[in-house]
């Protein structure tokens, strides 16, 4: 019984370390569209691999301006950074 514990709080405890971000819920008339959203995170110095919307955040996995892998969530209305995972 001891070791059903220990493995079931074990995967709740790695689970939230790969949960998705808590952005802002806006009205979707206030986002900024996605193909705008998407030339400004570029402008910010990221290359995009994969865009997506996540809940109330846009998604971005790909790499940053140093070139390190990158998964990073941003406000839906002014892309402030929300959540960011840069690897090493």
């Amino acid at each position: 019984m001891l070791k059903l514990i220990a493995a079931v709080s074990a995967t709740l405890i790695a689970g939230s370390a790969f949960a998705g971000a808590s952005c802002t819920k806006h009205p979707k008339n206030e986002w900024l569209p996605e193909d705008q959203a998407q030339a400004r995170i570029v402008e910010m110095g990221y290359k995009i691999k994969k865009f997506k919307v996540d809940g109330n955040c846009y998604e971005i996995y790909g790499w940053n301006k140093d070139g390190k892998k990158a998964e990073v969530y941003f406000d839906t209305k002014d892309l402030s950074i929300v959540k960011a995972e840069i690897g090493k």
